[in-house]
C-alpha cells in the first residue's frame, strides 16, 4: 500500500486525512516537523508521496529532481510522488495542485472573472498560486496587497474599485477565529469574495460579505479539489487507479464536500426559554453520536455560580457578557451540537460567532408549554412580550426552525431529516 501524507509545521486543523481516506487506498499520515526537520524528510523519509502545506512549498520545490509545468513556472510544490530518476534511484517529482483546487473554486462560484480588477491579500505561495490562475483566466489588473511595499493594507482606498477580492493569508483561521484582513465597506463594486481559509467554514470576512450581500465562498472546495488532484499524482503509476474523467472528478470533489461540511458544520439549537433546546440536544446526541455542549452549563462550570446567582449579582448585562465568552469558544468547535441559552440573539455578536461553523436551528414550542423554573427572565416577565421582541431575532439567526411538539426525539427525527436535504 502507498505511503502518503501531509507535511508542514502545524497541523491539528487538518481535514486531510479525511479526505484522502475518501479518495483512495492507501495510507495518509499527518508529519509535523520543524523548519530543521522538514529538509531531512523530505530527502530522507520514507513515503511514496506527500501534499506539502505551510511553510515548505519552496523548500520542497527546491529539492525535487522534475517538476510539473505549473510547479515549475510558480516555483511552488505542495504535492509530491516518489518516482524513479533517469539513473533508476529515487527521486522526487513536484506537482502544484493548489492550482486546480483554485481554479476548480473560481468554476464553482461561477464567477466571470475575465477583465476583472482583482485583490489578492497576501504574497506567499498560495497568492502567487491564485494570481497565476485569475491572469489564466482573463482578469484584468490583479493587484497583491501586503503588509508593505506599494500596495498595502494602509492605501487600500486606492483600490476601492476593485471587482474581486481574495483572501490568501491565514487572517481569521482557527484558533484565531473572529478576525478579518480589512474592512469589506471600502469596496463599493466586488461581485465575488474568496478565502482560502476553510476552518472555521465561514470566516469573519465571509461573514461580512454575506451580510453586505456580496457572493462568498470559503476553501474547502478548493481544499477537496486539490487533495483530488494530488491523489491522482499519488497513484499515476498504479494501474488500479486510472485517471478519472473531469465530470467524474467534479462529482466526487462535491460529494466529498457536502460530507465534510455536514460533519463539520455544528447544530446549534436556539429558541425561547424552556422550549427544550437541552432535551432536543441529547436526543440529537443519540441520533447522530455527535457530542453536546450545552452554553448554559458551561457558565456554571467557569462561573462556579448557578444561572439565577448571575443574574442577581451582575444582573442580565453581566450574564450575557459571559454568554458572549462562552459561545465565542463553543463556535469554534467543529462536528458537535450546540445547545444555546434562550437570549443569546438580544446580542448581534453571537451569530457570527455561531454562524462561523454551524447550522442554527431554531425550536419552536407553544409558549404555554415551556418551562419556566430557574429561568430569572421567564419567572419575572411576561413570557409573551419577551417572545414579541425576540421572534424576529431568532428569525434573523436561523437556518430553519422546527416545532417541538411532542417529544425531544421527535424534534430531533425532524432536524435530522431537514439536515439531510
Amino acid at each position: 500500500m502507498l505511503r502518503c501524507g501531509l507535511l508542514g509545521e502545524k497541523l491539528g486543523h487538518s481535514y486531510s486525512p479525511e479526505i484522502h481516506a475518501l479518495l483512495g487506498d492507501y495510507e495518509y499520515e499527518l508529519y509535523e516537523k520543524t523548519p530543521g526537520e522538514a529538509e531531512v524528510f523530505l530527502r530522507h523519509g520514507e513515503f511514496d508521496g506527500l501534499n506539502v502545506t505551510i511553510p515548505y512549498k519552496k523548500t520542497a520545490a527546491a529539492l525535487c529532481a522534475q517538476l510539473s509545468p505549473v510547479a515549475r513556472k510558480l516555483g511552488s510544490v505542495n504535492t509530491i510522488a516518489v518516482r524513479k530518476g533517469e539513473d533508476g534511484t529515487r527521486a522526487l517529482y513536484g506537482d502544484n495542485t493548489d492550482y486546480a483546487g483554485f481554479a476548480a473554486l473560481v468554476r464553482k462560484s461561477r464567477v466571470r472573472v475575465e477583465g476583472c480588477k482583482c485583490l489578492v491579500l497576501g504574497s506567499g505561495g498560495a497568492s502567487v498560486t491564485v494570481q497565476a490562475v485569475l491572469k489564466n483566466l482573463g482578469a484584468g489588473e490583479v493587484v497583491v496587497i501586503s503588509r508593505s511595499g506599494a500596495d498595502n493594507y494602509g492605501n487600500l482606498e486606492r483600490h476601492a474599485d476593485a471587482d474581486v477580492l481574495v483572501n490568501t493569508t491565514p487572517v481569521g483561521m482557527y484558533p484565531n477565529n473572529g478576525q478579518a484582513p480589512l474592512d469589506l465597506r471600502a469596496f463599493r463594486n466586488l461581485k465575488a469574495v474568496y478565502d482560502l481559509i476553510y476552518n472555521p467554514a465561514r470566516t469573519a470576512l465571509v461573514l461580512q460579505a454575506e451580510s453586505l450581500g456580496i457572493p462568498a465562498f470559503g476553501g474547502l472546495l478548493m481544499l477537496v479539489a486539490q487533495a483530488e488532484a494530488a491523489s491522482r499524482v499519488f497513484t499515476a503509476d498504479d494501474p488500479a487507479h486510472p485517471d478519472e474523467d473531469p465530470l467524474r472528478s467534479a462529482a466526487k470533489i462535491q460529494a466529498i464536500c457536502d460530507y465534510l461540511s455536514g460533519a463539520q458544520q455544528n447544530v446549534a439549537l436556539i429558541g425561547m426559554p424552556g422550549c427544550g433546546k437541552s432535551a432536543v440536544a441529547k436526543a440529537l446526541e443519540e441520533l447522530t453520536g455527535r457530542k453536546v455542549f450545552d452554553a448554559d452549563e458551561e457558565i456554571e462550570r467557569r462561573t462556579g455560580k448557578l444561572i439565577p446567582e448571575i443574574f442577581a449579582e451582575g444582573g442580565e448585562d453581566g450574564f450575557r457578557a459571559v454568554e458572549t465568552e462562552v459561545l465565542a469558544d463553543l463556535g469554534k468547535l467543529s462536528g458537535v451540537i450546540l445547545a444555546t441559552g434562550g437570549g443569546c440573539v438580544t446580542r448581534p455578536e453571537n451569530y457570527a460567532l455561531l454562524r462561523q461553523n454551524s447550522r442554527i436551528v431554531w425550536i419552536q414550542r407553544d409558549l404555554s408549554l415551556l418551562a419556566k423554573e430557574g429561568r430569572p427572565l421567564s419567572m419575572a416577565g411576561d413570557i409573551n412580550q419577551i417572545y414579541v421582541e425576540r421572534k424576529p431575532k431568532y428569525e434573523r439567526f436561523a437556518d430553519f426552525s422546527v416545532v417541538n411538539g411532542s417529544t425531544p426525539e421527535a424534534c430531533a427525527a425532524l432536524i435530522c431529516k431537514e439536515l439531510e436535504r
